[in-house]
């Protein structure tokens, strides 16, 4: 584990050759009264990279993993919104054509590229970040992924930079203007997916972040729980 520490576009960034994983290092960082605003944890690899619901994240060098530390006093659903548009906006800065699965999964073609895991550890908010750029795992055969390299020419380097400076233009836009800019990326609305094994059409995101799904007549906010995209229907 060879560390380093640069600034770069405003934060701080300490990177690493090899950890077990950035977001674990920001919560143990944060825990040990280390924790400050604009701090990247960057690392070439890990050996215990994780996603929602504790999913592996496969993590072999070549790509971005990254976790950012921000003050944040209390939790908010809309965060997310705000962190899928700026990789989003990241990725069509090098010429990419992306979309976003609810809430902040990047997909090029259909094909996963980039997961966030988002967290909270006393005043603080921990946003970890992997993009696939030279490689991409192989998963379930129901799960496809993709890699930067089979459509555009970016470093890493490139990549986090102009992440980060997307990262505070969005966190810091009003939202009314992140949900216009989130809706136009997504990918599924107004049409069928599973919730909790019940099959609803997906309609949107509301003022305050929730995911407005309807059951018939009856329509759903739904905050945090995961939703089934792979079984959407024409």
């Amino acid at each position: 584990m060879t560390a380093g520490c640069i600034n770069l576009a405003n934060y701080k960034v300490i990177s690493f050759d090899k950890i077990p994983s950035t977001q674990t290092y920001a919560h143990n960082m944060i825990a040990d009264g280390r924790g400050a605003d604009h701090i990247a944890v960057l690392a070439d690899a890990q050996s215990a990279g994780r996603g929602r619901y504790k999913r592996t994240w496969i993590s072999h060098h070549g790509n971005l993993y990254v976790s950012f530390v921000y003050t944040c006093e209390e939790r908010d659903a809309r965060l997310a919104y705000s962190v899928g548009v700026a990789i989003a906006e990241t990725l069509i800065s090098f010429g990419v054509v992306p979309t976003i699965k609810w809430p902040n999964d990047i997909l090029i073609d259909g094909k996963k590229v980039s997961g966030t895991l988002i967290e909270y550890s006393g005043r603080f908010v921990i946003v970890g970040i992997g993009i696939n750029i030279k490689t991409n795992p192989t998963v379930k055969a129901s799960y496809s992924t993709t890699k930067l390299d089979n459509y555009t020419n970016v470093t890493r380097d490139e990549l986090l930079n102009k992440l980060m400076r997307n990262l505070d233009k969005w966190r810091n836009a009003e939202f009314t203007d992140v949900r216009a800019r989130w809706t136009e990326l997504a990918s599924g609305l107004n049409r069928t997916v599973k919730y909790r094994g019940e099959v609803v059409e997906l309609i949107g995101i509301n003022e305050n972040g929730a995911l407005v799904l309807r059951r018939g007549t009856e329509y759903l906010l739904v905050y945090g729980d995961e939703i089934t995209m792979d079984t959407i229907t024409s």
